[in-house]
């Protein structure tokens, strides 16, 4: 009989997602301290708050962090993964994946600000944002599942292939070694690294640049989503993804704009209509 999964009775009440919203970017935050770890509970908050900020139209970017300045996170809970059933691993596995799906499939731009130790689930996480930025000098990166005899089961294996090559991901992997920041950035898992200090504000400062006025808040959410689903289709499929983006986006008010502003040369003030 397949196991239903029940969160502990413990977490069920306690808040293991913080969520606010600044100047059009929703900040989701992984709150399990010491080490950020996720649980079947963790998963449902995060799934929440993903669809939360899916679903204002006031919110232009998601900006995904950990809570702390030790740890972005640590990945699975171990404790809670070694005291259930197969099945239910089995199905906590698949949950989480539909969250990362959820990230991804979002037309929003999706920031990972890596403010500490980022590795085996955690960095699944991270991999599930467009763009990935990391705190210098704040930890260590990589996913070290095959230490504990499996593999990185919510979407390591095909997202991390994906980012720096088959070959190269299949080393990272069975050697289960961690790495620098650097070291990631220089293989295209991350993207930039900023000062320790003032970090948050910096990825804030960031982030708002992909927010009207600076930016067509639509039309960053069309090359994300172009790009998301044309990267597994063939390629002319893909291109007709992109034409059918494109023709959305020139009905659209802030387009008007953008050509307008360039014709007339003055800065362009977009409005996300």
């Amino acid at each position: 009989m397949a196991t239903t999964m029940q969160p502990a009775s413990a977490e069920s009440t306690k808040s293991l997602i913080n969520y606010r919203t600044s100047g059009g970017v929703a900040v989701i935050e992984m709150c399990d301290p010491p080490a950020n770890t996720y649980t079947y509970e963790m998963n449902r908050q995060l799934d929440d708050a993903i669809l939360k900020a899916r679903m204002d139209n006031d919110v232009y970017v998601i900006l995904l962090t950990g809570a702390g300045d030790k740890f972005f996170s640590a990945g699975a809970n171990i404790k809670m993964l070694a005291s259930v059933d197969p099945t239910f691993k089995y199905y906590f596995c698949l949950h989480a994946n539909e969250t990362l799906l959820r990230l991804e499939h979002t037309p929003k731009l999706v920031i990972a600000a890596i403010n500490g130790h980022c590795v085996g689930g955690g960095l699944e996480i991270a991999m599930a944002a467009d763009i990935r930025i990391a705190r210098k000098d704040a930890g260590k990166i990589g996913l070290p599942e095959v230490n504990l005899g499996v593999l990185p089961g919510t979407g390591g294996t095909q997202r991390l292939s994906r980012l720096v090559g088959k070959s190269k991901a299949i080393e990272l992997m069975v050697t289960g070694n961690t790495f620098s920041f650097e070291e990631a950035q220089e293989l295209g898992i991350v993207n930039d690294i900023y000062e320790r200090e003032g970090f948050a504000e910096s990825v804030m400062e960031y982030a708002l640049q992909f927010c009207p006025p600076n930016k067509a808040a639509k039309a960053v959410g069309r090359i994300k989503r172009s790009v998301q689903t044309g990267w597994e289709i063939p390629l002319e499929s893909a291109l007709a993804v992109e034409r059918e983006n494109q023709q959305l986006l020139f009905q659209s008010e802030d387009a008007k704009e953008g050509l307008a502003a360039y014709v007339e040369k003055r800065p362009a003030e977009f409005k996300a209509k």
